[in-house]
């Protein structure tokens, strides 16, 4: 038994989805709207031995791929909230995911480094200012994708700039890395590789769905390469 409900995946990424397929259009045009940095430029294309036309073709993939990097933090706020007793809270609200039906609240990150040394106290804040007195609730700051593929589950402590000490350690605020997080919330040792594997199938039907463009998902998921760089994660 799947341990997402595919429809409901593919709903919560079709807007991120049509989003990065539309910003293909809007790249160049974007390019032009915001500054071009000429002095990287001339660096880059003499570095790589590349003619200018070259380079802009590499800076509009590149901005396009930005677009999506940029809401794919999103991404496992929005699958999460797929999950029974789990509620995506969205944009402005403190916290990102609302578990207590599942004993947990959560703030979710991409990256380990996605979020600055001095805004992760802002963070530890927020999440202690929403735990509630039920101690059977743990809140936690999720790094989906942690540094050197680590795993851990640990007390979060993050440090004060200004008074230049660290935030209280309560066992019930943690850091945790994406797939022990994803462990936790389903039960499924595998389920974040599963979302992984996921991802192209949904993908491409949206494609095909929204804009008649075909995708085999079959040729991504047989690449030799899509099951090794999950395993470097």
């Amino acid at each position: 038994m799947s341990t997402f409900d595919k429809d409901k995946v593919k709903e919560v990424l079709r807007p991120l989805v049509k989003s990065a397929y539309e910003s293909q259009d809007s790249a160049e045009q974007d390019m032009y709207r915001n500054t071009i940095d000429v002095f990287a430029a001339t660096i880059e294309t003499t570095i790589k031995d590349i003619s200018m036309e070259e380079w802009m073709v590499q800076e509009k993939q590149r901005q396009v791929q930005k677009t999506l990097q940029n809401q794919i933090g999103e991404l496992h706020q929005a699958v999460l909230g797929t999950l029974d007793g789990v509620q995506n809270l969205k944009t402005g609200s403190l916290i990102d995911l609302d578990g207590t039906a599942k004993g947990f609240i959560a703030e979710v990150k991409n990256k380990h480094n996605t979020t600055k040394g001095n805004h992760k106290k802002s963070i530890y804040d927020d999440l202690q200012s929403k735990l509630p007195e039920d101690e059977s609730v743990v809140a936690y700051y999720v790094e989906i994708l942690p540094k050197n593929g680590k795993s851990y589950d640990e007390t979060f402590t993050p440090s004060d700039n200004v008074s230049k000490k660290n935030r209280e350690e309560n066992e019930r605020i943690r850091r945790i890395d994406g797939q022990t997080f994803y462990e936790k919330v389903t039960g499924n040792k595998d389920a974040l590789k599963e979302l992984y594997q996921l991802l192209p199938v949904v993908t491409a039907e949206i494609l095909e769905e929204e804009y008649e463009e075909k995708r085999d998902s079959n040729k991504y998921l047989n690449d030799k390469e899509f099951s090794r760089i999950y395993g470097k994660k």
